[in-house]
């Protein structure tokens, strides 16, 4: 479409537009600046990420909430063992997570690390495979 067929209001969003995307980039920048510059703008970048990562642990909380409470019928059927295993999958694979960087500080640490990742997917295959039986 031709520039000259465009309404003027057509023109005016799209400068509007342009303006908005120019000003976020521009505090963007600013908040950057700020943390680069001034004392104590490292300490408070800390902060900020702390607060980020409390926020996604809470998303995740929620969407765990939520896959249980759409699930839990599938979940007790699957019985008292194999909803054990995949409890016990699912701690020892954040503990697998969460204490990765430490393991891997030594070769012991780093072959214990890879048994313990083995022996989260045994069982949640184990259960995979029990849950697809039905």
């Amino acid at each position: 479409m031709p520039a000259s067929s465009r309404s003027s209001s057509e023109l005016y969003t799209a400068l509007v537009e342009r303006v908005k995307t120019a000003r976020n980039i521009a505090i963007v920048l600013v908040i950057a600046l700020a943390v680069y510059l001034l004392p104590g703008g490292g300490r408070a970048a800390d902060t900020f990420a702390a607060l980020l990562y409390i926020g996604f642990g809470v998303g995740f909380g929620y969407l765990a909430l939520q896959l249980y409470r759409e699930h839990r019928v599938t979940i007790y059927s699957l019985g008292d063992r194999y909803r054990a295993l995949f409890y016990g999958g699912l701690a020892l694979g954040m503990f697998a997570i969460t204490a990765r960087e430490r393991m891997w500080q030594t070769g012991t640490g780093e072959l214990v690390w890879f048994v313990l990742v083995a022996v989260v997917l045994y069982a949640f295959l184990s259960v995979y495979r029990r849950w697809r039986a039905y």
